[in-house]
C-alpha cells in the first residue's frame, strides 16, 4: 500500500475501517432489539441495558445468555446463536485494526499494524504481531462488510419472525 505524499493507499484504507466502524456499530444496535425480545422488556429498558454494557463482548454475552433461557424455543435459540456466533467471527477484523498503532516504512512506502495486545502463551508471551497494509487486507475488509451487511439482514429477519419489538 502506497504511503508517500498523501498516502493515497492509507486513505483509503482509513475510509474502509469507517465503513467497516460504522457496519459494527449499526448491526452491533440490533442487540437492543434481542435484548428486548428475550427478556420480554420494552426497547427503551433494553437500550439502557445495552448502554451500560461497554463491550461489545459483554452485549453479545448477555444475548447468548438470555437465548438459552429455558423459556425460549430451539428454534429461536439456535437462530439468535447462530446470529452471536458470525457477528462474534466478524469481530475479529475490526478488533486487529482498531486496537493497533501504524507504521509506516520511510524506505519502501509500505504500512504496516502493530498489536497493541499482549498474547499469553502456554510458556511465554507474544506482543507486537504485525500485519501489512496491503490490497489483500483491504480485500479482507470488504470481505467483513459484505459479511455485515449479510448479518444485519439475518438479524432482522430474526426480530421479526420472533416477533421482538422494532
Amino acid at each position: 500500500m502506497e504511503t508517500g505524499g498523501d498516502r493515497p493507499g492509507f486513505d483509503e484504507f482509513l475510509l474502509k475501517l469507517g465503513r467497516l466502524n460504522y457496519a459494527w456499530t449499526n448491526t452491533e444496535s440490533l442487540l437492543i432489539h434481542f435484548i428486548a425480545g428475550l427478556a420480554k422488556c420494552d426497547k427503551e429498558t433494553a437500550t439502557i441495558v445495552f448502554l451500560t454494557l461497554n463491550t461489545s463482548r459483554a452485549r453479545l454475552d448477555l444475548v447468548e445468555r438470555l437465548a438459552k433461557l429455558p423459556r425460549v424455543g430451539d428454534a429461536e435459540r439456535d437462530a439468535v446463536l447462530t446470529l452471536t456466533r458470525d457477528m462474534t467471527r466478524l469481530a475479529g477484523l475490526r478488533n486487529r485494526y482498531n486496537h493497533c498503532i501504524y507504521a509506516f516504512d520511510p524506505e519502501n512506502g509500505s504500512t504496516r499494524t502493530i498489536m497493541m495486545r499482549i498474547a499469553d502463551r502456554k510458556k511465554d508471551i507474544r506482543v507486537g504481531e504485525s500485519h501489512l497494509l496491503d490490497a489483500a487486507a483491504l480485500s479482507e475488509i470488504e470481505e467483513t462488510l459484505a459479511g455485515l451487511a449479510e448479518l444485519n439482514t439475518r438479524f432482522w429477519a430474526v426480530a421479526r419472525r420472533h416477533g421482538y419489538p422494532i
